[in-house]
């Protein structure tokens, strides 16, 4: 008897997106039509002191598998279901050894703590003495490299934790290390590799296809940067620690999943694995729909999560101060990418919140009648409008302002030692007080996106639309606000948490 014979329904194709942001891992089944099938979510631990931010590659793997497993059970599919695998994640930086166990990257020296954050500050200094050589890499990503960037955070490393250093055999993204960690190829992502290691994409191309992107050789690393900056050791051996051969994304790595990690998801051996995205390029793939050049072109990505990136691409190489970028072929192939961001918006809004001696009576609150905090805000503020006969609930914070440069100032300022500003305190506690704060941080965010969008357009761009994803694209009040203040038409992705 055939297989057919005993099965004869045909299996479905389904396919296994897992992105790791900065709170918990999610893995989303999709048939071959786009079709969420089903979703999980697992929590990851998050170590915080001061401007240091640490996480596990270990407890990252854990819940990977956690919510993988989780998602296909809920879903109903089997592991001969899967047809191909990619990840995404956050642009943190892990470290492993020879062995690829972990080495600590942390003051404390817990061994567990391998992984320096996307949002971390400790290379604040070693950011700004990168950007003293004015090499000439640095105009691909705004006219300087960030502290949230790879380089300075390697830099600390080597100066600060000089036996770690000895011990690094790879350094990688996040979403790069997922893929390893699945298929044992540790091949990087053109996307992870431009937007965040200086890497030279537009070099790339000059001797590559990509039809042989799998197997090819990492041609866009600049030595001479490298070893300006005071981390020559990592030329060595052809860049083996941060990487011999870049793919471009999606292209298939190794012979797929590992026979361990194939057990430990509860997948077969063998099944595809892409090569990786960073998170939020991966969201801004999701809502570029197929269009024609000046359409595509004329539009903005809002990935809206701990923070906001704001993702345009153009034909034309546009060199913009103070915006990351341009990133050729970093998102959509064989356009050049532009990188603005707000470093903290769901966070801030996060921090403005728990941090009012008003919160813990409103989370009670929210928890009684079963909706979210967001939700009974935004409640408050519609009645609060009606109370006072205000023309439109904007109107409420004509006395309140916010500049939310609580975690420094990513674009167009492109200043990390930059603060938040509160004006128009009061020694009101009460929660409309704190819908208030919360109404002006949203402003000050959606201000702060105008600026983003303005700055772009006067550099070259002609930004007319904003389509927005990720958790806070999911709040009516946040998607309100900007598209008041930015005035541009906007758009939602409705499946936010896999675009």
């Amino acid at each position: 008897m055939t297989t057919a014979e005993l099965n004869p329904f045909p299996s479905r194709s389904v396919f296994l997106g897992v992105d790791v942001g900065t709170g918990s891992a999610r893995a989303g089944l999709f048939d071959d039509n786009g079709k969420l099938l089903g979703s999980a979510t697992s929590p990851i631990q998050i170590w915080k002191d001061g401007d240091c931010i640490e996480q596990s590659s270990t407890d990252i793997w854990h819940a990977v598998c956690a919510a993988v497993k989780s998602a296909c059970s809920l879903a109903n599919v089997s592991d001969v279901e899967v047809k191909g695998i990619g990840f995404a994640a956050t642009c943190s930086l892990v470290a492993v050894d020879a062995e690829g166990s972990p080495v600590t990257v942390s003051w404390s020296g817990d061994s567990r703590r391998n992984i320096i954050v996307w949002m971390d500050h400790r290379a604040v200094k070693q950011a700004e003495r990168i950007n003293s050589f004015n090499s000439p890499v640095l105009q691909y990503c705004g006219g300087g490299v960030s502290p949230e960037m790879e380089p300075p955070k390697l830099l600390w490393v080597k100066e600060n934790l000089k036996e770690s250093w000895s011990m690094v055999y790879k350094w990688m993204d996040l979403s790069d290390w997922l893929s390893y960690r699945a298929t044992g190829d540790d091949t990087r992502s053109l996307c992870t590799t431009v937007c965040k290691w200086t890497y030279l994409g537009h070099a790339h191309m000059h001797q590559m296809t990509e039809k042989a992107s799998r197997d090819m050789e990492a041609c866009g690393w600049d030595d001479e940067f490298w070893e300006e900056i005071g981390l020559g050791d990592l030329v060595d051996g052809h860049h083996a620690k941060i990487g011999r051969s870049v793919a471009f994304p999606g292209h298939p790595l190794g012979n797929g999943l590992t026979a361990t990690a194939a057990k430990e998801l509860g997948l077969l051996a063998g099944t595809p694995v892409g090569t990786s995205l960073i998170d939020a390029h991966a969201g801004g793939v999701g809502v570029m729909e197929k269009s024609d050049v000046d359409t595509l072109c004329s539009r903005m990505v809002l990935v809206c999560g701990t923070s906001t990136c704001h993702m345009a691409v153009s034909r034309e190489k546009l060199f913009i101060p103070g915006v990351w970028g341009p990133f050729w072929s970093a998102m959509v192939p064989e356009y050049w990418l532009t990188e603005g961001g707000q470093s903290a918006t769901g966070a801030l809004l996060d921090h403005i919140i728990e941090n009012h001696v008003a919160s813990p009576r409103l989370a009670n609150r929210a928890a009684s009648q079963k909706v979210s905090v967001f939700e009974l805000l935004n409640n408050i503020l519609k009645t609060m409008a009606e109370d006072t006969s205000s023309p439109f609930i904007s109107a409420l914070t004509s006395d309140m302002h916010i500049l939310p440069d609580f975690h420094g100032n990513r674009s167009p300022v492109a200043d990390p030692n930059s603060k938040g500003v509160i004006f128009g305190m009061s020694l009101d506690t009460s929660e409309k007080q704190l819908a208030l704060l919360y109404l002006a941080t949203i402003q000050g965010i959606a201000y702060g996106t105008r600026h983003i969008v303005e700055h772009c357009n006067t550099h070259g761009h002609k930004i007319d639309t904003l389509l927005a994803c990720g958790g806070l694209s999911k709040n009516p009040l946040f998607i309100q606000e900007h598209a008041d203040i930015v005035v541009r038409l906007f758009f939602l992705e409705k499946a936010s948490l896999f675009s």
